[in-house]
C-alpha cells in the first residue's frame, strides 16, 4: 500500500472530524485527490489556487538561492577574505561553494520558521473553524525569510508570524479575504516592535551583531559594517558601489531584495504566466520615476543645498531608485498580490503610479528608515477598494449617460 493510498484511506476515516481538515491538506498537498465527478457539464482549467502559488514560490528561488551566495559574499568581503567583484554578474569571487554555504545555514533556519510558524496557524485554524487548509501562505512563507535582515534572531522572526497571519489575515476570513500584504503585514510588525533589528549597518551582513557584541565584551577585532545603500544616502555618505553592483545584487540588504535583474526575470516569468499584472508593475516604475524627478528638479533648482539632511536621497539621480532598497522586488513580488492590490484595469493604473510615487517620497522624508516600498503597499492596500470603487461608479455613470443620448 502506497503512501497516497494511506493518505486516502485516512482521509475518509477521520471525513467529518475536527482532524479531517489536516488530512485533507497532506492528501492534496502531495497528490491529486481520489475523487472525480460524473453528472452534470464542467468547466477543466489548468489554474487553481494551489498551481498559481508555486508558479509564483518557482519565480522567487531564483531570488532566494543568490541571496544565499549574496550572504555569504557580503560576510566574507566585510572580513577582508575576499576582493570585491570585477567580471559581472558571473564573477568568481562571488558564486562560490563557501558563499553559499554561509548563506544556505543562515537563510535556510529563517525558511523553516517562517513556513512551520505559519502553515502551523492555519492549520490550528482551519480545525477550530472547521474549513479546508488554504492554500495562500505557500508564498507568504516563502516571501518573509527574503524581506528580513540576514541576522534577524529566529524567536524574533516566529513572534511577527504569528501577528501577521492571525491579525493580518485570520481575523479577515483567511485566504482572499485580508486587505493587508500578509508578509509586509510581518514586516511592519519587525520594523515598529524591533527597529533595532531592521535598520542600521549591522543586521545586513551575517556576523556584524555578534562581532560588535564580542567587541563591547572587550575583543580586540575589527568592527564589521554593512550598512546599506540607502542607510549610506541617508547619512549623506558617498557610495562605493557601481551601477552594476546595484544592477546584479552585489549590495548589502534584505535576502532576496538586492538583485534587480533576477527580480526582472521573475517579473517577466510572473507577466508570461498571467499572474502578476504589468500594469501595475509599470504604473509604479512610472510613479517612482515621475517622484525622483521631482526631486531632481529640486535640487537643481536650488531649494535643497547640500546642508540640508535629505540632500542625499533627493540628490539621487531618478532612475537609481529603481534599483536600490526594495523597490523592484515589491512592486513585482507584493503590490501585485491579486487579493489586496485593486481588480479594475484602470484601478490598477491608479494603484500602481501611488505605490510609486509615495515609494520614493517616503523614502527621502523618512530618515529613521530610508526606506518607502513597504508602507506605500500597506497604504494603497488599505485604498485598492476606494479607487475599485470609484473605477466602477465612473463606468457606470459614463453607460447612464450613453443610454440617455441613445433613448432621447
Amino acid at each position: 500500500m502506497n503512501l497516497k493510498t494511506r493518505l486516502h484511506i485516512l482521509k475518509r476515516k477521520y471525513r467529518g472530524s475536527k482532524w479531517s481538515p489536516a488530512f485533507n491538506a497532506l492528501h492534496t498537498f502531495l497528490y491529486l485527490p481520489n475523487e472525480t465527478t460524473h453528472h452534470g457539464t464542467h468547466i477543466k482549467v489548468a489554474d487553481d489556487l494551489k498551481r498559481t502559488m508555486n508558479i509564483v514560490i518557482m519565480a522567487l528561488v531564483p531570488c532566494l538561492l543568490f541571496g544565499m551566495f549574496n550572504a555569504g559574499y557580503q560576510h566574507y568581503l566585510a572580513l577582508g577574505d575576499i576582493q570585491a567583484v570585477s567580471s559581472g554578474f558571473f564573477s568568481s569571487e562571488f558564486w562560490t561553494l563557501d558563499n553559499f554555504l554561509v548563506g544556505f545555514w543562515k537563510i535556510i533556519p529563517l525558511v523553516i520558521v517562517s513556513y512551520g510558524v505559519g502553515l502551523g496557524i492555519e492549520f490550528i485554524f482551519a480545525i477550530i473553524n472547521k474549513h479546508e487548509v488554504e492554500e495562500g501562505y505557500l508564498v507568504t512563507g516563502m516571501l518573509v525569510p527574503l524581506i528580513v535582515p540576514i541576522d534577524i534572531p529566529l524567536w524574533m522572526l516566529a513572534v511577527a508570524v504569528v501577528f501577521g497571519v492571525v491579525i493580518g489575515k485570520e481575523v479577515f476570513g483567511g485566504t482572499g479575504m485580508n486587505i493587508l500584504n500578509p508578509a509586509l503585514t510581518i514586516r511592519a510588525f519587525l520594523f515598529f516592535a524591533y527597529p533595532t533589528w531592521m535598520s542600521g549597518d549591522k543586521v545586513w551582513v551575517e556576523g556584524a551583531v555578534q562581532r560588535t557584541k564580542e567587541i563591547a565584551d572587550g575583543a580586540n577585532l575589527d568592527a564589521i559594517s554593512g550598512e546599506t545603500i540607502l542607510g549610506s544616502l541617508a547619512q549623506g555618505h558617498e557610495i562605493s558601489h557601481s551601477i552594476a553592483d546595484m544592477f546584479f545584487g552585489f549590495i548589502p540588504g534584505s535576502v532576496g531584495e538586492t538583485s534587480t535583474l533576477l527580480i526582472l526575470i521573475g517579473a517577466l516569468f510572473l507577466i508570461f504566466t498571467k499572474i502578476g499584472s504589468w500594469r501595475i508593475m509599470l504604473s509604479s516604475v512610472i510613479g517612482a520615476l515621475v517622484m525622483g524627478l521631482i526631486f531632481n528638479q529640486v535640487v537643481d533648482a536650488g531649494v535643497i543645498t547640500e546642508s540640508n539632511s535629505f540632500y542625499g536621497l533627493m540628490s539621487t539621480t531618478f532612475w537609481h531608485h529603481l534599483i536600490i532598497g526594495g523597490f523592484a522586488f515589491g512592486v513585482v513580488y507584493m503590490a501585485t498580490d491579486p487579493v489586496t492590490a485593486s481588480q479594475t484595469n484602470k484601478g490598477k493604473w491608479i494603484y500602481g503610479f501611488l505605490i510609486g510615487f509615495l515609494s520614493i517620497l517616503i523614502r527621502v522624508f523618512n530618515p529613521a528608515y530610508p526606506e518607502g516600498v513597504m508602507l506605500a503597499i500597506l497604504l494603497m492596500n488599505v485604498f485598492a477598494p476606494t479607487i475599485d470603487h470609484y473605477v466602477v461608479q465612473g463606468n457606470v455613470k459614463r453607460r447612464l449617460k450613453r443610454v440617455k443620448v441613445k433613448t432621447a
